[in-house]
């Protein structure tokens, strides 16, 4: 004969406990509020309302995708990305960074001049490409050496500024809106990118900052 399995009879009780437990907790919390003064209330709402709004600036702060953007538009273009050591890409806490720098393999620029090359007017231009479908403003350096330009009437100041233009007048050919540029300037040899070695040929070079906190 088949044996009927027993029935669990103490089931209800577990259940009815954890009622018994939640409705006090209920009635506890609703005696708690009771007792608190309208003051004190609004302490309380107002603490909660900070940390929402600190919750939403920390999410405000976080790397904003037009910086990741234009980091990929700039890593995949073909132009760039087969420049090696002549492009340096830098994300900064007002945007990213673009150096082309001058080599001894691969100069950008005429020796003592602010003319491009061939293989730095192609990389300005493919720099122009990739900026282009953007909206961001930007601003153009141009960078020297150590070594003083030919000429007394002619400095590293306005070779560098020399340099800058020509990037700038590089990009608007290759698409770039000109009313995006914020400023073209030249620094000669005050920001070289190895302090210590102020003679090093990639000090020659222009520098572009895109904006991205605009």
């Amino acid at each position: 004969m088949p044996v009927s399995p027993a029935r669990k009879t103490g089931t209800w009780k577990m259940a009815y406990a954890d009622f018994l437990t939640a409705l006090m907790a209920f009635f506890l919390i609703m005696w708690l509020v009771s007792g608190v003064s309208a003051d004190d209330r609004a302490e309380i709402a107002a603490t909660f309302h900070n940390k929402a709004a600190k919750s939403q600036t920390i999410t405000a702060v976080l790397p904003d995708s037009t910086a990741s953007q234009l980091v990929t538009a700039l890593t995949t273009q073909s132009g760039l990305a087969n420049a090696g050591d002549n492009v340096i890409l830098t994300r900064e806490a007002d945007g990213v960074r673009i150096d082309l720098v001058d080599s001894a393999s691969r100069p950008l620029f005429d020796s003592g001049s602010g003319a491009f090359t061939a293989e730095g007017l192609a990389l300005a231009e493919a720099t122009g490409q990739a900026l282009s479908p953007f909206s961001q403003t930007i601003s153009i350096e141009g960078h020297t050496d150590a070594f003083g330009a030919a000429g007394n009437a002619y400095s590293n100041w306005e070779l560098s500024a020399d340099r800058a233009n020509e990037a700038r007048r590089a990009l608007i050919m290759a698409g770039l809106d000109a009313s995006r540029i914020r400023a073209v300037t030249g620094l000669a040899d005050t920001r070289p990118l190895d302090a210590g070695q102020p003679h090093l040929s990639a000090n020659r070079r222009v520098s572009i900052l895109v904006h991205t906190n605009d």
